[in-house]
């Protein structure tokens, strides 16, 4: 029924004198959240709700997503992705109210909706539905993370997920330069169609120096915020200064052993002449007492 009304719809469009209005800005709706697509209607005389119609369709597509005529909904050329997701509300039609909710939104129902209203005449108006998802916090990381060196070249990733649309990334240092045309940046959609982005940016390695990644979703705005710095102990002696550090310690420590075997032999050889001196000084004296003696008997 739906499939055979449209056309004639469409056919007299210019003869129509209902002026429907609906946004002009394209409406923004949070993924998994309900929104209402407004689209009102004037008429100028009367009407009962039997003798209106609503059609709600996808204007690019021509799929139906909702319809309204003799007085209920009639949905049995509904789109199966809309099923159980759109209502109109009965208690406004009488006003002029045709808006549609839709519920539980997904990253597919992004894009023009066409709102056509009949009383005896037909009027339409279309508007943009544009899908929007939070990302997740971003999460910064550091590869490699240990075996640092000032001047190496390190890889830094900057992840966030379950966001929509593809959001802008961009790097900073802690001087607020922008590092941007150093990264890499990917995305991928999961089976609901959100995203996670991995920003890679690659940085030649400085101490105590911070890198910032700035995560923007162009339908909400700032989202996200993290940071890393990398301080003086993630970064490791260069191996050939290690290695001479290392080399000068061990030629110390011999020079003190060799120093102290020198120190010890020449003590020990001091006590032995001592004790010789001393032994030969004991002699010689006993030799005198000796002589001593023989003369005082002689």
């Amino acid at each position: 029924m739906l499939s055979l009304l449209l056309p004639a719809v469409l056919a007299v469009q210019a003869m129509a004198v209902i002026e429907v209005h609906v946004p002009d800005q394209p409406v923004v709706a949070l993924h998994g959240r309900d929104v209402t697509l407004n689209c009102s209607f004037s008429h100028a005389n009367p009407f009962n709700l039997s003798d209106l119609s609503v059609f709600w369709q996808l204007t690019d597509t021509k799929r139906s997503v909702h319809g309204y005529w003799e007085g209920r909904d009639q949905l049995a050329d509904q789109a199966e992705s809309f099923a159980n997701r759109t209502s109109l509300f009965p208690t406004q039609l009488g006003l002029g109210n045709a808006s549609l909710l839709l519920s539980r939104v997904v990253v597919a129902d992004e894009g023009s909706y066409t709102c056509f209203v009949r009383v005896q005449d037909y009027g339409s108006a279309a508007l943009l539905l544009q899908v929007a998802a939070p990302y997740s916090k971003p999460a910064v990381t550091l590869e490699p993370e240990s075996n640092l060196r000032p001047g190496d070249e390190v890889a830094l990733t900057c992840v966030a997920y379950g966001g929509y649309p593809e959001g802008g990334v961009i790097w900073q240092d802690g001087g607020g330069r922008n590092l941007t045309e150093n990264i890499t940046t990917s995305v991928v959609a999961n089976e609901e169609g959100l995203f996670t982005m991995t920003s890679v940016l690659t940085a030649v390695l400085e101490p105590n120096s911070t890198y910032s990644c700035q995560l923007i979703n162009p339908l909400l705005g700032e989202e996200g915020y993290a940071s890393v710095t990398i301080t003086g102990q993630n970064i490791a002696f260069p191996p050939v200064a290690l290695w001479v550090t290392v080399g000068l310690a061990v030629c110390l420590l011999v020079l003190l052993i060799a120093l102290a075997a020198v120190c010890r032999r020449k003590i020990k050889e001091s006590c032995e002449e001592a004790r010789r001196e001393a032994e030969e000084a004991k002699e010689l004296e006993e030799e005198e007492s000796k002589t001593a003696m023989t003369l005082l008997k002689s």
